[in-house]
Parts: structure tokens; C-alpha cells; sequence
């Protein structure tokens, strides 16, 4: 007759805390930020300038009113190529994305990564409670947070 080991098996240990990792802990707070009167040209030379490849754009008192990017800089190429237009009257109210999805400071950046997975977006303004815009994350930050918890896996 065999002797039965009644003992559980055991489980890896989880390290605590790797569930709770903030957006605001890796979003940016010094963000490049346009304005809705502003010329696409200027955006354009601005995106490059800082080579980044988009950026909030907000109104006189700071509230976010949408998000302008090189691919709608590249849309208004595009038109005013086809339609034989000067892009020099051109601006960011025109052409920026209104229908802007924000996230939380206090989100775990694992649901911000299955975010980026599911909607195929680049950046996420980050937005308080209050509605103020405090920072913006992008899939770079995500990045950089897996690296800072590799240990932790």
C-alpha cells in the first residue's frame, strides 16, 4: 500500500504590487501640446522638431479638446494635393480627432497595454478627475514600464 501525499502543491509565488503599477508613475507630464488655431504646417514642423507623432491639442483654458497626428497631417497632404489647395490656411481644428478616448491617472498599466493592443492607438491622453489634462501615455511608456518589472515576472 502506497503512502498519499495530502500536502497542496505549491504555487509560485506572486510579488505584490506588479497589479497596481500606475499610469501616472510612466505617463509624460511635459507634453508638446497644440492649439486648435494653429497652423497643420507649424504642427507638422513641430512634429518633427521633437519627433514624436502626435500631441494633445487644448484650448485657452487648458482643456483638452482633441488630438492631432501625422497620419492627419498626412490626410491633409493628401487633400490638398488632390484638390490642388494651399495647406498655408490650414488649421489643427480642422483636422485633429474629436472623438478622443482618455484614461485614467490611477489605471493599471495592464489594462492601459490591453488598451493599446485592442484599439490600435498610439498615445492616451491622461485625464484627472477634475478633467484636466495631467500627462499622456503612449505605447513607448508601456514598453518601458514591462522592462522596469521584468524582474517582478
Amino acid at each position: 500500500m502506497a503512502i498519499k501525499n495530502f500536502r497542496a502543491p505549491l504555487h509560485k509565488e506572486e510579488k505584490p504590487g506588479t497589479d497596481t503599477i500606475l499610469v501616472s508613475k510612466y505617463m509624460t507630464t511635459k507634453l508638446i501640446t497644440f492649439r486648435p488655431d494653429q497652423p497643420v504646417l507649424e504642427v507638422m514642423e513641430l512634429l518633427l522638431k521633437h519627433r514624436i507623432s502626435g500631441g494633445p491639442v487644448l484650448n485657452e483654458k487648458k482643456e483638452l479638446l482633441g488630438i492631432i497626428s501625422e497620419g492627419d497631417c498626412m490626410k491633409q497632404i493628401s487633400e490638398s494635393r488632390y484638390y490642388n489647395m494651399p495647406m498655408h490656411d490650414e488649421t489643427v481644428d480642422k483636422h485633429m480627432a474629436t472623438e478622443v478616448e482618455t484614461i485614467s491617472p490611477n489605471m493599471s498599466i495592464f489594462k492601459v497595454a490591453n488598451l493599446f493592443y485592442s484599439s490600435k492607438r498610439k498615445r492616451f491622453p491622461v485625464v484627472s478627475e477634475k478633467g484636466e489634462l495631467v500627462g499622456q501615455i503612449s505605447r513607448r511608456d508601456v514598453l518601458k514600464a514591462a522592462l522596469a518589472l521584468k524582474d517582478s515576472w
